[in-house]
Order: C-alpha cells, then structure tokens, then sequence
C-alpha cells in the first residue's frame, strides 16, 4: 500500500486542527487523570486523617497504662544499723553513758493481782501498779513521748523507748541490746517526797503510779521498764531499782532514785551521792 507524505506546513488551516474525536478523547484524558490526582489526595488526606484519629486512643491507652504501671527500684542493702534523724527545735540531747561488756544476771518471779503486778527479784519485791490517766506526771515539763502528747502516748503503750521533748530538747532513748550492756558511774540524786504532801497521786512517764517509798527510779536513756543495780561508791551499799521514769534533767546527774531508794543507799540527808549504774538481766 503507497504511502502519503503530508507537510502540514503548507496544509490549510482547517487541515492542520485535530479531528472533533481526537479532541474529546484528549479532553477526557485530560479530566480523568485530574480525577485520579484529585481521588488520590482525598484518599491519602482521608488515610492520614484516620491516622491521627487512630493514634488519639493509643496515646491515650498508653499513658493510662504507664500511669497505672508499677515502678520498681533495685536497691543495694548492706549490713547495718538503720540511723533515723529528727526535728529538733533546741538541739538533740546526745547520750552520755558508757557501755561496757558485762552485765548482771538474777533470777525473779512475777505474781499477779487485780489492778497490780508483784515482782521478787531476790530479796526486793516490785509493786507495780498502772495509774488512772488523769493523775498528773511527775515530769509534767515532759512535752510530747513519740511526737504524741505524754498521755496518748502511755495509753497506746508507745513508750518503752520512743524518744521524747523535755523543754525543746528531744532525747532519744537508747536500744534494748545497747541497754543490756549499759554500765555508768556518776551523781546521783533523789526526787518524789515532795509528791507525799499534794492530793491524789503521780504517775510516771510509763504510766505506773509513782510511789516515793518504792525501789523505784528514773533515768534519760534507759528503756521503760528496766532493771539496775545501784551501788553507792562512797559506803559501797548496793539495791536492784525499777526505771520507770524519765530524768533527772538537771546537768551532771546520771539517775534519779525515789525516796525510800536514797534512805536504803544512805545519801538521803546529803541528798546526792557518786554511784555506779549496771542494768541487770532478767532470768527466770
């Protein structure tokens, strides 16, 4: 079949334009490729919308559970004694005693009556009987036992060893362990008979009702209740006593000892005497 060579350039005009068809088919391709384009924005626009709507309840889902989630810490222990500090608002009193390998060991027994407790410790024999709350102290400059007030304190039994405020100064008591050990030398003095001359009765820092003619005591640091032996270094007499009271809280004075305690250890009239200190153990 010949073919037919056509300059365009020398055509007429009307030969040189697309047929009608040709510009259809060219005009729909036109649109439908904006129509692609067009159809493929809104849907990439649509895909990233519910993306971002999507990612809302995740993130959401996520930060409630890492707010609910538990956090744990390694931590290294290491053998020791766990040291606690306190508020003090004048200063914390520091212990002046003296610990020492040692102790002094007896026997005792234990009876039980309504409303008291007998102990025999040898040849002394404790009468301990527990005082109604609204007896006074016989240290009522005794401020706050374990940050609570002296009297909720006693009620709730929390005062053994907890330390306490006397005048702004916190005194903090010493352990069981550092207790039984505890050996000291030093002045002596005497409180309580005083108590004889006012109505009603005293109680003391551990709630016992005070007796001034009793084997009783009181010393700073020591656990409420416990057991000394009181030997006066000046005529070398000696006495088991009960600590069950706070004091004394007068400087260079280690112990305080009831009334009838000073007459038995002969410093009464002289009022103070240089002793020696040792808890004992109990065994029985």
């Amino acid at each position: 079949m010949p073919f037919r060579i056509v300059d365009y350039s020398e055509t007429t005009p009307s030969l040189y334009l697309r047929q009608p068809w040709q510009s259809l088919n060219l005009g729909f391709i036109k649109l439908n490729l904006i129509s692609i384009h067009q159809w493929q924005k809104k849907s990439i626009m649509g895909f990233v919308k519910k993306i971002k709507l999507l990612s809302i309840p995740f993130l959401v889902l996520f930060l409630f559970f890492c707010s609910c989630s538990i956090f744990k810490t390694t931590y290294n222990v290491t053998k020791g004694t766990v040291k606690t500090t306190y508020k003090v608002t004048k200063g914390t009193v520091k212990t002046a005693y003296k610990v020492t390998e040692g102790t002094v060991k007896t026997t005792y027994k234990v009876t039980k009556f309504a409303g008291k407790t007998v102990y025999q410790i040898g040849e002394y024999t404790f009468t301990v009987i527990m005082a109604p709350l609204s007896w006074p102290l016989m240290h009522e400059d005794i401020e706050s036992i374990d940050d609570l007030p002296p009297k909720d304190a006693i009620r709730q039994g929390r005062v053994k060893r907890s330390p306490y405020v006397v005048r702004g100064k916190r005194y903090v008591p010493m352990s069981v362990k550092e207790a039984s050990k505890y050996r000291q030398k030093g002045i002596a003095s005497w409180y309580g008979y005083e108590t004889r001359r006012q109505k009603g009765g005293h109680m003391t820092a551990n709630g016992e009702a005070f007796d001034p003619n009793g084997l009783n005591a009181a010393h700073k640091y020591l656990p409420l209740p416990t057991y000394v032996r009181v030997t006066n270094l000046e005529n070398n007499r000696h006495i088991i006593l009960r600590v069950n009271d706070r004091g004394p809280f007068v400087q260079g004075r280690i112990i305080d000892l009831s009334a009838g305690a000073a007459k038995r250890l002969g410093f009464y009239d002289k009022g103070t005497a240089r002793v020696l200190v040792e808890t004992i153990e109990l065994k029985g």
